[in-house]
């Protein structure tokens, strides 16, 4: 149920989703679409001017609509250069008589009217000019077709340069238009079986005073594209419709002062914008009036704006967004976590990317929003499963090794289980650490073995803590003696030099342990640890029925017989030669001795380290003492070596005086053996 394979269910559920394009899918491709249409640089189009038919100008000319004879004054008195755009429908007679002034002032001024095909009525009848159709296609096959057409009265018609319409797309599934928001209109329209430009045609066939206007109509495809003349062709949806650049601003003005502002060679756009009278429109930009919405397309038209927009941009996005939800499954699924959230932020941010830089460089609209969207749920979804699968994961884990590891290798294991299974090989110092004093605090007990029982628990807790501390591993616990390295798992640059600082805590837990031991009148009890440095191999180890994480290598083997020569040497904390050379200038160190552990053939330094605290200053002129017995040892001079130990024996708070001891009967043993004369001072152990 929660594998990556119902995962793909949620990807086809959102590409089919994308095929089909319900309401709520295509609301969201053109809600982007709208973004990326307000976020185009705004440009000023300055010959092109709105004249609104607002509060001020009908409180200076009377109620609304008005006298037609209004109209034509106002034309009269602006420059003769001028074109004139009428977005209103003048289908009725004037109730004051002024048709045929309106009309005379049509004749003497460059003007376009405006006609609405609509459904209402199978009659109607505008002028129409000739076009030519190339291509061998009908277009009325595949322009919007409507039974009639409601147009200006024939004494208007017969006395204006042309006659358009001003529908836009109609608000159908599959359409710009779908929620009735305004992105596309026509540039022709099919009206009781006949082909009628717009609005916008006619004012362009106007503005370069041609006679027609020539279309290409090509079979099983639709409309291509629509010229005007000899200008450009432009590039149109097989229904003839072209998407409007709405990034312009136009100057406009009251009618009321229309006289007083005309400077001349403007095409004035008319439109009623008095409260009450006329409703906006939604537009990608917001509410605009009809007349705006017409100037807008005009300067499309016009400027050859063609915002693209195709079946083929549909098909590839569809191709994008089924890839890209396949790339987030893999990545989600295959990648740890941070890297998973880098490559999903980076295919998603590519996606939105695209998207800008399409639309911002060649006005192409392709619909990565969507496809981004889509990603971010199947990562959602990928990461649920993902997530939920390793939490049962762990819960397993957790289930299967609680009663017989610890809680940091369990929690470790959980996190990664691959480091425990695949195991892993790397530096590492280890410490091991040994009871010393159980047999006088086991007789103490008796047969109170709760008691005792109750008393080692709380010893092992004492030198566990600064492990812990110190964020070391604890491996294993065997009777009274423990286990822990450092730098594994946990990375720890400074791995020597923290093992050697546990070390010494453990012995300051032991002092302090043994306050309440003293307190319940038992003897106090100590501890000796070994520690070494070196490579060693670390996972998951055992049987296929019982297993551990668990450390090998023969660095941990070597700890171990440190750690057993602690009692010999009469030291509480030894340290190998690799670990003394990373940490030599951080604590005090005494030499020991050159051991050859059993099982070896070759020496190495071994080191006690003492807790010197405020102590180092004072106790240098010792230490320097303590190197030169060592050099008259190694130069086989054991009486004068013997002599310096017993100077020795009350120094460093008298800590090394069981040392000194055993090393006096070294030097006596010495003396009886036939030493080689390159002698090296190396001990071979032969127990370990």
């Amino acid at each position: 149920m929660y594998s990556w394979k119902t995962v793909l269910v949620t990807v086809l559920l959102l590409f089919s989703l994308k095929v089909s394009s319900p309401y709520i899918v295509e609301n969201i491709q053109w809600s982007w679409f709208d973004y990326l249409h307000q976020s185009h640089e705004i440009e000023q189009v300055p010959d092109f001017v709105l004249v609104d038919i607002d509060e001020k100008a009908i409180e200076q000319y009377g109620q609304y609509p008005w006298p037609r004879d209004v109209y034509a004054e106002l034309m009269w008195n602006t420059d003769p250069s001028n074109v004139h755009v009428f977005t209103q429908i003048f289908s009725e007679e004037d109730r004051f008589g002024g048709d045929e002034i309106f009309a005379e002032a049509l004749i003497n001024r460059l003007s376009i009217l405006a006609a609405a095909p609509t459904t209402q009525t199978q009659t109607g009848l505008a002028p129409f000019v000739g076009t030519a159709t190339l291509g061998g296609g009908a277009a009325a096959d595949y322009v919007w077709n409507f039974p009639g057409i409601i147009s200006p009265l024939p004494i208007l018609q017969a006395n204006t340069y042309g006659v358009g319409v001003t529908n836009a797309t109609p608000n159908l599934p599959g359409t710009p238009n779908f929620d009735a928001t305004v992105r596309s209109a026509p540039l022709l329209v099919n009206a009781n079986d006949q082909l009628y430009p717009s609005l916008v045609l006619e004012t362009i066939r106007a503005f370069f005073d041609e006679t027609s206007y020539q279309l290409r109509v090509t079979p099983d495809i639709g409309v291509e594209w629509v010229r005007m003349g000899r200008q450009p062709p432009l590039a149109t949806t097989p229904t003839g419709d072209v998407l409007i650049s709405y990034w312009n601003e136009f100057p406009r003005v009251s009618a009321s002062d229309l006289v007083a502002e005309d400077l001349g060679g403007k095409v004035y756009i008319w439109g009623l914008t008095a409260e009450g009278f006329n409703n906006p429109v939604s537009t990608p930009v917001g509410a605009m009036f009809p007349h705006e919405v017409q100037a807008n397309l005009l300067q499309t038209v016009l400027n050859q704006t063609i915002i693209k927009k195709s079946y083929w941009y549909d098909l590839l996005a569809l191709v994008v967004l089924l890839s890209a939800m396949l790339k987030v499954l893999f990545v989600t699924w295959k990648a740890p976590t941070r890297f998973a959230l880098i490559g999903v932020g980076v295919l998603v941010g590519g996606q939105v990317y695209a998207g800008f830089y399409l639309w911002n460089n060649y006005l192409i609209l392709f619909d990565t929003f969507y496809s981004a969207i889509s990603s971010l749920l199947v990562f959602a979804h990928a990461s649920f499963n993902k997530y939920y699968l390793t939490y049962k994961e762990k819960e397993r884990i957790k289930k299967q090794f609680e009663g017989y590891c610890s809680p940091t290798v369990v929690k470790l294991l959980q996190e990664n289980p691959d480091i425990i299974k695949k195991g892993t090989k790397r530096e590492i110092s280890i410490l091991f650490s040994d009871l010393r004093g159980f047999t006088p605090l086991g007789e103490s007990f008796g047969d109170d073995v709760q008691g005792l029982t109750k008393l080692m628990n709380g010893y092992m807790d004492a030198i566990t803590q600064p492990v812990l501390n110190a964020d070391g591993m604890i491996i294993k616990y065997i009777g009274d003696a423990s286990m822990h390295v450092h730098n594994a798992p946990n990375d720890d640059p400074n791995h020597a030099r923290s093992a050697v600082q546990t070390g010494i805590e453990m012995l300051r837990a032991v002092e302090e342990f043994n306050v309440e031991v003293k307190r319940q009148g038992r003897p106090p009890v100590g501890m000796g640890a070994g520690i070494n440095t070196g490579i060693g191999y670390l996972g998951e180890m055992g049987s296929t029925s019982r297993h551990s994480y668990d450390v090998l290598g023969d660095s941990v083997s070597t700890a171990a017989r440190i750690e057993s020569k602690c009692k010999e040497y009469g030291c509480l904390l030894l340290v190998g030669d690799a670990t003394y050379q990373k940490t030599k200038d951080d604590f005090f160190y005494l030499k020991v001795d050159d051991l050859a552990v059993k099982g070896k053939s070759v020496g190495i330094g071994i080191y006690t380290v003492l807790d010197a605290q405020e102590k180092m200053e004072e106790w240098q002129d010792d230490q320097v003492t303590h190197e030169e017995m060592h050099e008259l040892y190694r130069a086989q001079k054991f009486d004068e070596a013997i002599a310096l130990c017993k100077k020795l024996e009350t120094a460093f708070d008298q800590q090394m005086r069981g040392y000194y001891s055993m090393w006096i009967e070294r030097c006596e043993f010495q003396k009886t053996q036939d030493l080689p004369e390159d002698w090296n001072g190396v001990f071979i152990a032969t127990t370990k």
